[in-house]
């Protein structure tokens, strides 16, 4: 009986476990073993190539008894060309294809059509690396996709959004791929949600189709001063034969190469208009350095920017927000998916940054106090107390001790080591926030704000603030964000924004304020828009999604 029993239980097992596979089907096998590695350590490798997403490998397989999803009855299937496809089509995305064993995948294909050529049968061992890299390529490029390559919390610059948690199943969604017989949708469903991403890819997928044909010498060109139409200068030929080379002139008789002429004068002003720059026809320093990027090194900045791009958290698409890319000195209000409002900023310069971050903006005060930070009293107020006592009344500012109280400045000891006190510049027009400013707490204290320097807004640089965001028509930004209650009309909020004391006025709803650095993006017609690195992050970004 024990020995009835004993054969009847092998037979039930082995008929259950071994359902999935036939005699023939050794690629079950080879998978099966190969993942089955004894050190729980150890990751899987193909040909010296590891597979990062080992976990998920295994676990798929083994949902599905180890078949194959690549190849049938030895022979690749329809699904495993196209999965090498979209491993190309990655470098559209900003990514490295070597980053999904494209020099091994190819390697394999060329094997597998040799043999095809010579009627000869794929080895199975072939089959089953094959099938592994392909699966770790699907589950790596998703990640990639989703949450972007370089984790922005590992960058120098300050970077405060953190790395979005992955939302997706990529097991169900190569389940779903191979259901439907389509990897580009399941792998397109993971793209950041709004419409500039893909613009963006279409722009670089150009960019490097320039880059192939480019036989332009791009060495940079750096200008000891302008030059202004009429002016006659060794560089110019170069720079016309830039403009020339992006469509922003055409090629012409010259009496003389070295002269900068007037029509030359008017491609030099569209190309300033497209990047962003004081359409003056004047060539400086940043017009030579934007006409020094040649298409590789945008290629660069795009793939840069579509990686900043995957790192935005979800609030981006919410129905309302407010939008300020630093890098192209601007601020957008959107609300259902309509810019509403676009207003010039003045960001912080090199040594004051302005973050990036999210918050939510939920107040405005209009005649605002400006309580200054104790690092600038340190640095700027106290010394120039020192040295002119009457500053403090020429600046319309008080000093008050941290619970409001106002104190005596002749009685304070401006040479002592400590400050116990605040300083802060009264309400009005000389206030350095201008005539209102916008919260959306945070822990950089940053925030937006008026400026009575309005003419700053005119200047073609605008990194000169200490890290707030100084905005042009604060006004309008006000009647806007407030439309909702018809008693805050213009003549009431004008009123608001000139008076004695603070006027606290608490929105109705928290609206989203995303600060972003992005030096390229694609808009709803597919244009390119490239902006100057004034920060100097696009390098270290661009390093870490090469490594």
């Amino acid at each position: 009986m024990k020995k009835l029993f004993f054969g009847m239980l092998f037979w039930v097992l082995s008929t259950s476990v071994f359902a999935f596979q036939t005699p023939s089907d050794s690629v079950f096998t080879l998978l099966r073993t190969k993942l089955e590695v004894e050190s729980p350590t150890e990751k899987p490798s193909v040909s010296g190539n590891e597979l990062g997403n080992s976990n998920l490998i295994h676990k798929f397989y083994a949902n599905r008894n180890f078949a194959s999803i690549w190849s049938q009855k030895g022979v690749l299937l329809e699904l495993a060309y196209e999965m090498r496809f979209e491993i190309r089509q990655s470098k559209f995305d900003g990514l490295a294809p070597q980053d999904y064993h494209l020099a091994l995948v190819d390697a394999y294909f060329q094997t597998f059509e040799a043999n095809k050529t010579a009627k000869k049968a794929n080895e199975p061992a072939d089959l089953a690396n094959l099938e592994l890299l392909l699966t770790d390529a699907f589950f790596g490029l998703s990640e990639d996709l989703e949450r972007g390559k370089v984790d922005p919390g590992s960058l120098k610059g300050d970077w405060e959004i953190e790395r979005k948690a992955g939302s997706a199943d990529y097991m169900k969604l190569l389940g779903d791929a191979v259901a439907a017989n389509n990897i580009r949708k399941n792998l397109e469903s993971l793209y950041p949600k709004f419409a500039i991403y893909k613009k963006g890819r279409e722009v670089l997928r150009a960019m490097d189709e320039r880059a192939k044909t480019d036989t332009l010498d791009w060495k940079p060109i750096k200008l000891e001063k302008s030059i202004k139409v009429g002016d006659s200068h060794t560089a110019i030929p170069a720079l016309r034969e830039r403009l020339n080379y992006w469509g922003y002139a055409k090629e012409y008789p010259l009496s003389d190469p070295k002269l900068y002429d007037s029509a030359m004068f008017l491609g030099v002003r569209a190309f300033q208009l497209r990047n962003g720059m004081e359409p003056d026809g004047v060539i400086g320093k940043n017009t030579a350095l934007g006409l020094n990027a040649s298409p590789t090194a945008l290629r660069e900045k795009a793939a840069v920017n579509l990686e900043r791009l995957r790192w935005l958290p979800d609030t981006v698409q919410k129905l309302e927000l407010i939008l300020v890319n630093i890098a192209n000195y601007q601020l957008d209000y959107v609300n259902k998916l309509d810019t509403l409002l676009s207003a010039r900023v003045i960001v912080g310069k090199l040594y004051h940054e302005s973050p990036v971050f999210t918050a939510q903006m939920s107040y405005i005060v209009f005649s605002p106090y400006w309580n200054i930070p104790p690092s600038i009293a340190k640095k700027e107020i106290i010394p120039a107390v020192r040295k002119n006592p009457n500053y403090l009344s020429q600046k319309n500012m008080d000093v008050v001790t941290f619970s409001g109280k106002q104190v005596n400045p002749a009685s304070i000891n401006w040479s002592a080591k400590s400050f116990p006190y605040m300083v802060r510049q009264k309400p009005g027009g000389s206030n350095s926030l201008g005539l209102v400013k916008f919260m959306f707490p945070n822990e950089h204290n940053v925030y937006i704000h008026d400026t009575p320097a309005r003419s700053l807004f005119r200047k073609e640089d605008r990194a000169m603030s200490h890290g707030c965001i100084r905005v042009e028509n604060p006004a309008k930004l006000a009647e806007t964000l407030l439309r909702s209650d018809a008693s805050w009309t213009s003549e009431r909020i004008d009123m608001a924004m000139h008076q004695d004391s603070e006027v606290i006025v608490n929105l109705p709803r928290k609206i989203p304020v995303v600060l972003l650095y992005l030096t390229f993006w694609a808009d709803s017609k597919g244009e390119a828009h490239f902006r100057q690195d004034i920060y100097d992050r696009d390098e270290e970004v661009l390093a870490l999604l090469k490594k």
